[in-house]
């Protein structure tokens, strides 16, 4: 950990502000589908209904990210970073109170608004806050704070369901949702906007103003990027959301194993995550972000091939789990310094928003596409082929883009930059 001792203090206080605001986030999301046996208890909802609420919740975080992206280049990183930690909180809060499936439905979807915004605005904070030498160890750590979060809901929904009935359980956990509220207090009185103090930067200005709007992305000078950036964001989630959708289904149905719903089997996944983002921060400053994406899309794909393929009991199931849940944390842990890397400051948190949240709401096609192909060929072979052509996408478009290792991605978030993105190192 010798870097950290040579990153500031207030590098440090971005990176474990970023971190606890992921983290928090993590446990708000991921208390939902915990709750989801007692909501069709206690509701009478069918299980459609309650997979509803989370694809719209996915859904609103993914505009909430675009959203957000835009709004921290009009108005500063952490002014936004701020607004999206209140909003995800008080909806979390409130629907503890909501009394039908309709009120929970609308209440989830302005939740899932805060939480996919907060990705963003804490990304391009981090990114334009730490020395660029560090930058992927940075943002590889902080990517692990949603496992730290994971387990921490996993927990909560232990300690609470334990003490109080399932009708009221429920109700306390998303009102326990309010406490990264708190995190504000913190934000305002320790986290700099970065280039105010931090950084040094030069005022260019873009003839046509193109620069200052959503629009920029678009400009003839990063559309390319922008079209790059985001097949990398649809292949990395597209890949993921065919893992997560349907892998457990194809294991339990067609392999017959036991071990899917045992703790034993949710506690490898959520270590190998938090472990496979420190590995993806101490690679990606040491190869490259496009050879770190590149090797763990590889492995990736390699992995639910061997799942899919290799007749596995439940032991080797197990062990299995561990490096898909490995390297399908490794892309995630580093998109957030590549697409920061790759657009000049202007435009940045617009880049980095669309980019990464185009690619989550396009993706739900990868599971939907999985169901009609398992119609007409096994399960198994449908999840592989199109892991395949999701993370062989990642590989293609990511050998298209420069590498953008430790360039400078700072200044202040009401700057106009050039409107050519920095040329990669040689």
């Amino acid at each position: 950990m010798r870097w950290y001792e040579e990153i500031s203090r207030a590098e440090k206080r971005a990176l474990w502000s970023c971190f606890a605001g992921w983290g928090l986030d993590g446990v708000d999301t991921q208390l939902f589908s915990l709750v989801i046996p007692t909501l069709l208890a206690t509701w009478g909802i069918g299980k459609g209904e309650a997979g509803l609420i989370g694809g719209a919740t996915l859904v609103a975080g993914a505009l909430g990210g675009l959203l957000a992206g835009t709004l921290s280049d009009r108005f500063g990183r952490v002014r936004t970073l701020q607004i999206t930690v209140v909003w995800f909180s008080l909806f979390t809060f409130l629907s503890a109170f909501a009394q039908n499936f309709d009120q929970l439905l609308v209440l989830k979807v302005l939740q899932g608004l805060g939480f996919g915004g907060e990705w963003t605005a804490g990304a391009v904070l981090l990114s334009e806050t730490i020395n660029a030498r560090h930058r992927g160890k940075a943002m590889g750590i902080v990517q692990s704070a949603w496992g730290f979060g994971w387990a921490g809901a996993v927990i909560l929904y232990t300690v609470v369901f334990s003490l109080a009935s399932p009708e009221w359980a429920w109700r306390v956990l998303f009102a326990a949702g309010a406490l990264p509220a708190l995190l504000v207090i913190y934000l305002r009185r320790n986290v700099v906007e970065p280039g105010r103090d931090t950084c040094r930067t030069k005022h260019i200005h873009d003839k046509q103003g193109v620069f200052n709007t959503a629009a920029g992305i678009f400009h003839r000078s990063v559309i390319r990027t922008t079209v790059v950036g985001a097949l990398i964001g649809l292949g990395a989630h597209g890949g993921y959301h065919a893992i997560t959708t349907w892998l457990p289904t194809y294991l339990k149905t067609e392999r017959h194993l036991s071990v899917l719903g045992t703790g034993g089997y949710l506690a490898v996944v959520i270590v190998a995550f938090i472990l496979g983002c420190f590995l993806s921060a101490w690679l990606q400053d040491r190869i490259g972000r496009r050879r770190n994406v590149i090797l763990f899309a590889l492995c990736c794909a390699a992995t639910v091939n061997l799942y899919v393929f290799l007749p596995i009991g439940d032991t080797a199931m197990l062990i299995l789990s561990f490096p898909l849940g490995l390297f399908a944390a490794g892309i995630p842990a580093t998109l957030g310094a590549l697409f920061n890397e790759l657009y000049p400051q202007g435009i940045r948190g617009t880049g980095v928003g669309f980019c990464y949240n185009f690619g989550r709401v396009v993706s739900a096609s990868f599971p939907v596409l999985i169901g009609h192909m398992s119609n007409s060929m096994p399960l198994g072979a449908a999840l592989g082929i199109d892991a395949g052509i999701a993370y062989g996408m990642v590989v293609l478009a990511a050998l298209l883009l420069p590498e953008t290792n430790r360039q400078r991605a700072a200044g202040p978030a009401s700057l106009v930059v050039s409107e050519t993105p920095a040329p990669s190192p040689k």
